[in-house]
């Protein structure tokens, strides 16, 4: 496990997992470890927000553990669930011992008893099958426990992990209160699906990532497709800065950036003419609307990026 001494050493940190973090950003990773508080990252789909938990973990030597949220999911799915035909074969192997324990009993009480007291044999750790939620709280080494998507959730789910987030424990029926081994560091995304509880954003620092300006999202570029020249680079995000202007019904997301970068690339793309970005427009956008639009714009998003491509 490693430590974030810093700012500049959590920055340096994130950018060794590769990801190029503001300083927004990295203090919140920061302050987060420091305080063993969760972090709620909340932003449009596709800017990263899945990727800085990874880049987390990386950079604090923890294994990520990820839920993925959905609706219907509920504590059972999230926490544990019991392997009953393990459970079953342990009766099946032991009947014979159980049968001398009751043989003696006087009374139809006194063996219920009897085999009350052997319930800890078969409700207990062994038969337990950890989900993400009890897997990152009942690891021997520190983790980073990832919940993503939490708005898709329903509101009911956000009660149990109010238990979590506050004590670093869980309630099984069964066996007791589990109590985390050691602290998880966690990060919940959102997509602004729906609006989450006051009692759920008390327990979490709040970190709101938007689409990055176009020298961050080149940064990205260079980092992530390397194989791309330093032009194609330029006028790749400045198209994609020109095209998130549009009245669209999906903006691009960083990951539709590089996805771009690299097919241009394939295609030993060194300019973006309208016929070109037409051609590729299925790359960037997903729905019919949206590049129905663009292309009403081809040659708008065309100049943008030639004018990047002009720039010093």
């Amino acid at each position: 496990m490693l430590e974030l001494t810093d700012i500049a050493g959590t920055t340096e940190a994130l950018g060794k997992a590769g990801y190029l973090a503001s300083r927004e950003i990295a203090t919140a990773v920061f302050l987060a470890d420091k305080l063993e508080k969760a972090i709620l990252v909340e932003g449009p789909a596709g800017v990263g927000k899945t990727e800085l938990a990874r880049a987390m973990a990386q950079a604090l030597g923890r294994p990520l553990v990820r839920l993925q949220c959905y609706e219907g999911l509920d504590e059972a799915k999230a926490l544990y669930e019991w392997e009953y035909a393990k459970q079953l074969l342990y009766t099946q192997l032991l009947k014979d011992k159980i049968g001398e324990e009751i043989s003696s009993a006087a009374t139809l009480d006194e063996a219920a008893e009897r085999i009350s007291r052997s319930d800890a044999v078969f409700f207990n750790e062994r038969f337990l099958l950890p989900r993400p939620i009890l897997r990152a709280l009942a690891s021997e080494q520190p983790t980073l426990l990832l919940i993503d998507e939490i708005d898709k959730a329903d509101p009911e789910f956000e009660a149990f992990l109010l238990e979590v987030l506050a004590d670093w424990a869980v309630s099984i029926p069964e066996i007791g209160t589990f109590q985390a081994r050691s602290v998880p560091r966690v990060v919940l995304t959102s997509n602004n699906a729906r609006e989450l509880s006051d009692a759920l954003k008390r327990r979490c620092l709040h970190l709101y990532i938007d689409f990055p300006n176009a020298e961050r999202e080149l940064a990205i570029v260079r980092e992530r497709v390397p194989e791309v020249s330093e032009a194609l680079a330029s006028r790749v995000v400045a198209a994609i800065q020109q095209i998130r202007t549009l009245d669209l019904k999906k903006v691009p997301s960083i990951s539709e950036t590089l996805d771009w970068a690299r097919s241009l690339a394939v295609l030993n793309a060194d300019v973006l003419s309208p016929e070109l970005i037409g051609q590729t427009l299925n790359l960037v956008l997903k729905y019919e609307g949206d590049i129905a639009r663009a292309k009403e714009q081809l040659g708008q998003i065309a100049a943008a990026a030639e004018r990047a491509a002009l720039r010093p």
